[in-house]
Formats: C-alpha cells, structure tokens, sequence
C-alpha cells in the first residue's frame, strides 16, 4: 500500500537525485541499520534519517520497512538498491578517472563480470598481464548478467562478460563461445571418480542448478527434459562458486559450466563431464561506438584464449541464432 505521507511517482519534485541520499540509501541496506550507517557514513542518525526520508518523497514510494530498530528493504526498495549502487559505482569511476586525468595518471578499469567468470579465467588473464600493464586501480565487479549488460551499455564498465542471450543496442559483443556444463560432487559421492555421469545417473538426485530462467538454467532445463531426467529435488544458485560449495558439503550433484571447475579448482570436490551436452554461451562486450584502450583489447584477446583451453570450448560464429534454446523444458 502506498505511504499517504508520501507524494506519488507523479508528483517527483525533481528529475536528479542527491547523491548524498543515495548513498545513505546504500549504507543503510547494506548495514542494516541507521545507527550503523551513520557511523560508517561520519553522519549523526538523524542526518541519515532525513536523508532516506526526502529520498523517499522525490522518489514518490517507500524505501524502507520499519519497525522500531530493525529496517528492512520494500519491494521497490530491493529493486532500487541495485539501480542506486549502479549510479554510485559510475560516479566513484568518473571520479577515479577525473583524478587520473588530472595527475596523468594510468586509467583505472571497470570490469563487469558473472561470478563465474570473476572467479576463474579473469584473474588467471590478469595474472598473466605484465606488471606495467596493470594500472593502479582494477575493480572487479562480480554480478548478475543483467547488471553486466547494463553497466557496459551505460559505460560505467569498461568490460563486460556474461552470458547469452543478448539483445542490446548499447552493446558491442566483440566472440561469444560456449562451454559444456559439468557435474560436480563431494569427494565422497557414488559419482566421484567417474569418468562420466549419464542421465540415469542424474535420476533421482537432488540437483544443484543456476536460479535465473532464462540463461544457463534455460540449458539446463532444455538438456534435462531432452533426457528424461526428472530430480528428487533441487537447491537453486545465483553462481557457480556457489553450487560447487553446496555440492562440497554432500548437498546434491551441481551442474555448473566447465569455465569455473577448470579455473577454480576447488578441494573436496569431484568434477565429472557429462554424457550428453548442456552448452553454457557467453560472451565478452563493450559499450557500442566506444573505442577501445590498448589494454581492454589485449583482455579481449587473452579472455579468448584463455577460455579456450577449457575442455569443449567452441566459437559461436551465428551466435545470435544460438543463443537460446529452442524448446525450453522445465524442472521445477
């Protein structure tokens, strides 16, 4: 129910929002707390209060659940926590930026990756770059493909790497690829060792597989139903690392794509390839019409090779046409 004590989306009084309020919004979510927010921002409570509070009213909904010291996002206020750390991350690098161009100082570089990704091939890439290549500021943003997408388009990164479909204006993709999923159990699982685990294998088991619908899940779903293969029960993940340290403590049998087995070995754990293929597409790219650093070529370039030394790595030439599944099944 919308807050009478606040004006409606209509009645915004002002196209821009105070960066000071958004940044209290943030502490607060993050910190769970006024008190503790204030603190971490060097403001008094009140100071914090009145800034989410005229936050709110610009923004003509509410932030913010109540109820004496315990706070809690609204719904709206969830889904504008990540609009609000987005707009925040732009400006620390516009600011980062401003002071490199000032001191001539090496540009900082904005990746925007999944968690995947962050976790594997692109710290190996780093790893491998020359030491003056380097500059003195790296931010890493691990995240959702959603996000990635849009922090490249909106060119508050650099560099994004994430995962197909894609269908954005915004955006350059410069390869995509896919990878086969793998399975991934504890040391102690029947499966461990295996050479390969089949579908019937699969019956039965409680899976461990990505949350989001309409990307590597949508593989997945697709693959399972293809095969007959119906699980016992399921634990959805928001990434990779994720599912792999579920499977670890004897959780169920992950099916995560190779990228992160490969890159991430992980102790405890049993990596076994699949009978049949569950292709996991991605891709890496870049705010259209921007023109590209020296140094994001050179990632370009090593992101590539250093994927393809993953077991069943293929380019998608027509990567558009292969991106999505064409029948998508359901396990639910």
């Amino acid at each position: 129910m919308q807050d009478a004590s606040l004006p409606p989306p209509a009645a915004m009084s002002s196209p821009y929002l105070d960066t000071r309020q958004l940044e209290a919004f943030v502490a607060v979510v993050s910190i769970g707390s006024m008190t503790g927010a204030a603190r971490a921002l060097g403001r008094s409570q009140p100071a914090v209060t009145r800034l989410i509070q005229e936050l709110e009213a610009e923004l003509g909904f509410p932030l913010l659940h109540r109820n004496g010291p315990r706070i809690s996002p609204t719904q709206q206020g969830v889904a504008f926590y990540a609009q609000a750390e987005l707009i925040l991350g732009g400006l620390r690098t516009i600011a980062e930026r401003a002071r490199g161009i000032a001191t001539a100082a090496p540009e900082p570089i904005e990746i925007a990756s999944l968690p995947s990704m962050s976790a594997s091939i692109i710290p190996m890439v780093l790893a491998g770059l020359a030491r003056e290549d380097i500059p003195p500021r790296v931010h890493l943003r691990s995240t959702s493909a959603e996000t990635v997408v849009q922090a490249v388009a909106d060119r508050t990164a650099d560099l994004g790497l994430t995962s197909l479909p894609l269908d954005n204006p915004g955006v350059e993709v410069h390869w995509t690829a896919e990878v086969p999923c793998v399975a991934v159990v504890a040391e102690g699982h029947r499966l461990a060792g295996a050479g390969i685990a089949t579908a019937a294998d699969l019956r039965g088991e409680r899976l461990i597989a990505s949350h989001n619908p309409f990307r590597l899940r949508l593989s997945i779903n697709q693959s399972l139903a293809a095969e007959g293969v119906e699980p016992a029960a399921l634990i959805d993940s928001n990434s990779s690392p994720v599912s792999i340290a579920l499977a670890r403590q004897g959780l169920g049998i992950a099916l995560v794509e190779s990228l992160t087995s490969t890159g991430l070995p992980v102790a405890g754990v049993s990596v076994v390839p699949l009978a049949f293929r569950i292709p996991f597409r991605f891709g890496i790219i870049t705010a259209a019409g921007r023109p590209l650093s020296p140094l994001v070529q050179r990632l370009i370039d090593a992101l590539q090779a250093a994927a393809a030394t993953v077991p069943g790595f293929r380019r998608l030439e027509d990567w558009a046409a292969e991106a999505v599944p064409a029948e998508p099944g359901q396990i639910a």
